[in-house]
């Protein structure tokens, strides 16, 4: 293990997990030949048909039944235990990120422009390893898992249509608890973060269209410039994110892109915004959607200028079930021990489709920590970026805590 990683320090006792972090070490090389296989040939959106051939041969043999998503490439696999009880759902996300590759690792990817740059192939070789690891202890299970690999995380809502396609369902009956793991570059290898509410924001994008009349610069009074009113409203959104959202329920709004004109001397008759909204409850989200176009209009008003304002809904807020954070939390004491529990302070205002497993089953969401060995927290590339590695040896702990959650709702 690396420095920054596991200890040897032991777990906490618990005659339910005798062994399961044991067997979730013995499961590595299988572990990580699935992640690197991915991580060579990554895939990004809705159709990964490589990645789900590559889940399905590291299922093979093993005592599950196989769904393959209509829509999508998605997979969704049934253990059934030795007895009749509820169903747990445990998800991992499979798709990449449009990016080009910059570690240097002997396993980079070989697809130029895309990338597994947010840990999914982590998340996909953890579940298929919980899986394995289930399917040996099938006699202990009161109840069925339901392992979801889905594609199209990375902002093409793949959790919905898992959903829309009966994933919830897929046991017989709705499954009562479901279970998520996020590998982090920016926590100590193997810690569990977790909280209470929500952990990740909704993200909702904008886009302004600001209309007036093209002239010449030369003579400003003959046209009617959009530009002042767009660069107007971007003061404006932010004033109007400090005074109608409280500061105890968050707001983020970024203008990202603003577009405008041709060259020197020709006043454009079009200009564009467009960027963010992140917010950490329903209600927020809807004050800002709300207010964010009566801004713009007012201020394109004063000018004399149209303005069209188009709000994109994205994902929405994703909020744990405090119970099921707080079982997160006992169990990687109890399986990993102690020192692998990290209290989350704070939410992160990234967002995730999972939210929309939540929406409807009690569950929770954590991240894994994975910071690679010799790297500071201060130094290490996150997620998101082209050079970001993850320490493999986290997954370990993963397995095993996906197998615990599974275990301690369907123990009995």
């Amino acid at each position: 293990m690396s420095p920054s990683g596991p200890t040897d320090l032991p777990p906490l006792p618990g005659a339910r997990f005798a062994g399961l972090l044991s067997a979730a070490k013995a499961l590595q090389p299988k572990t990580v030949a699935l992640r690197r296989e991915l991580h060579r040939h990554p895939e990004q959106g809705l159709q990964l048909p490589k990645t789900q051939a590559a889940i399905e041969r590291a299922l093979d043999g093993l005592p599950l039944e196989l769904t393959r998503g209509k829509s999508t490439t998605a997979l969704t696999a049934v253990l059934r235990g030795s007895r009749p009880g509820a169903s747990v759902l445990l998800r991992g996300d499979m798709d990449a990120l449009p990016l080009t590759e910059d570690t240097g690792l002997e396993y980079a990817s070989e697809v130029e422009g895309t990338m597994h740059a947010c840990g999914h192939d982590t998340h996909v070789a953890m579940l298929a390893s919980a899986a394995r690891l289930l399917s040996d202890r099938v006699e202990d299970l009161a109840g069925s898992v339901v392992f979801m690999f889905q594609p199209g995380e990375e902002g093409y809502h793949g959790a919905r249509h898992m959903i829309h396609e009966g994933v919830l369902d897929a046991a017989g009956e709705q499954v009562s608890a479901a279970f998520a793991l996020h590998t982090y570059a920016n926590a100590e290898s193997g810690r569990i973060l977790t909280r209470h509410g929500p952990v990740l924001a909704s993200a909702d994008s904008f886009l302004v269209r600001v209309t007036g009349r093209g002239g010449h610069g030369s003579a400003p009074h003959q046209a009617l410039d959009p530009i002042p009113a767009a660069a107007e409203m971007v003061g404006a959104l932010q004033t109007m994110i400090t005074r109608r959202v409280s500061v105890f329920d968050p707001a983020v709004l970024s203008v990202t892109r603003i577009s405008a004109g041709t060259t020197t001397n020709i006043i454009p008759e079009t200009a564009e915004l467009e960027g963010t909204i992140r917010t950490l409850s329903e209600r927020t989200r809807a004050l800002v959607r709300e207010e964010l176009p009566k801004v713009c209009e007012s201020i394109g008003a004063a000018h004399g200028c149209r303005v069209l304002v188009d709000i994109e809904p994205g994902y929405p807020v994703t909020a744990n079930d405090p119970a099921k954070a707080d079982l997160v939390n006992s169990l990687a004491e109890e399986v990993l021990g102690v020192q692998y529990v990290q209290p989350m302070l704070e939410p992160l205002m990234g967002a995730e489709d999972f939210s929309y497993v939540l929406q409807r089953v009690p569950g929770a969401f954590a991240f894994i920590g994975a910071c690679p060995p010799g790297t500071s927290l201060d130094d290490v590339a996150p997620n998101h970026s082209n050079r970001v590695r993850y320490d493999e040896d986290a997954m370990a702990n993963g397995v095993a805590l996906y197998a615990a959650f599974a275990l301690a709702h369907l123990g009995g």
